[in-house]
């Protein structure tokens, strides 16, 4: 993140086209020197470039939009970066290079130490193999390695293929390791939506029990108390009709294909899971998403929460209905 102004003795030259142009790096610009800003006291980007050019509020966004402004190197694009006293806001004459766009995720969050994806359904987040398919964890470690061939990322927690949702990757094995040894301490909260097959009767409640494995990779509840790995699911009904409910569902432990077995347990199968009872295929995907993501930073001690909304498919069933709150 950047800004100062132009002629500031701090400020850094610019590269050369040639320079700039070198394979891993993100974005290359015309040889002619961006305008650089000084940033002295804390700010937001929109608000700070409105004060320092002589131009309107929509010219200013375009700017941003074809990536034009640069905050110490680096293209933003947000209208509401962050902006601390010391930083080097740059605007270049010409837009940005753009990188390869990013198939099935959107980044939400990026700094030194955790990046945070919305990760869409269909879209795997690690291969199982040595296989080529397309994964998030492929994506986003070609991400990083475009500014330092020697970046790397590392998984914290997955999301499985077919859902949908929020989901934190570490730039570290360090922090890899601080995040998933204290799991339970640093996450604050994780909520997912559900849309089930059915009417659920109960607004609330909780299954427990304890998840197995068989030979074949399924999940299932043992009926033999301390028979496998407890897990805890708490759901609340949002909406219902005849033929489906919209459950919020918080993980109180966070088993492989948890909220899919106790689903399937409590007689609601997720729509579209035919791996756990499902009969209907009528969403096209599987219905469920991880939307709500709240932890404790790992370096800086900060709680930091992501939500997103409930993907629209799953409130198709309830059209004409009362929308729960996003």
């Amino acid at each position: 993140m950047a800004p100062a102004k132009s002629g500031d003795k701090g400020s850094k030259p610019a590269k050369s086209a040639a320079a700039s142009k070198r394979p891993g790096n993100a974005y290359y610009r015309k040889s002619e020197p961006p305008r650089q800003y000084k940033v002295t006291e804390p700010d937001e980007l929109l608000h700070f470039l409105l004060k320092h050019v002589k131009s309107g509020r929509n010219a200013v966004k375009s700017i941003l939009g074809r990536g034009q402004v640069s905050i110490d190197e680096k293209v933003v694009t947000k209208f509401n970066e962050p902006l601390l006293p010391g930083q080097i806001v740059s605007i270049s004459k010409e837009g940005a290079v753009a990188a390869p766009s990013l198939t099935g995720i959107n980044i939400l969050h990026e700094d030194d130490d955790i990046i945070v994806i919305r990760k869409e359904a269909g879209l795997l987040s690690i291969a199982a193999d040595k296989s080529d398919d397309l994964t998030a964890y492929r994506q986003l470690m070609s991400h990083v390695r475009r500014t330092n061939e020697l970046n790397r990322i590392f998984i914290v927690h997955r999301l499985d293929r077919d859902t949908s949702g929020v989901m934190m990757f570490a730039k570290s094995e360090e922090v890899q390791q601080q995040l998933q040894n204290n799991w339970k301490e640093n996450v604050q909260d994780r909520v997912y939506v559900a849309l089930v097959e059915g009417a659920v009767a109960q607004e609330e409640g909780t299954i427990s029990s304890w998840l197995k494995e068989t030979k074949t990779l399924k999940m299932y509840s043992s009926s033999r108390p301390n028979d496998g790995q407890h897990a805890v699911t708490h759901y609340k009904r949002l909406k219902s009709n005849r033929e489906f409910s919209l459950l919020e569902v918080r993980l109180e432990t966070g088993r492989k294909n948890q909220i899919r077995v106790h689903m399937e347990d409590l007689g609601h199968p997720i729509a579209g899971d035919r791996k756990y009872g499902a009969r209907t295929r009528d969403l096209g995907r599987l219905g469920l998403h991880a939307r709500v993501l709240s932890f404790i930073h790992p370096t800086t001690g900060k709680l930091m929460t992501f939500e997103t909304d409930i993907p629209k498919p799953f409130l198709y069933p309830f059209r004409g209905e009362a929308t729960p709150a996003q």
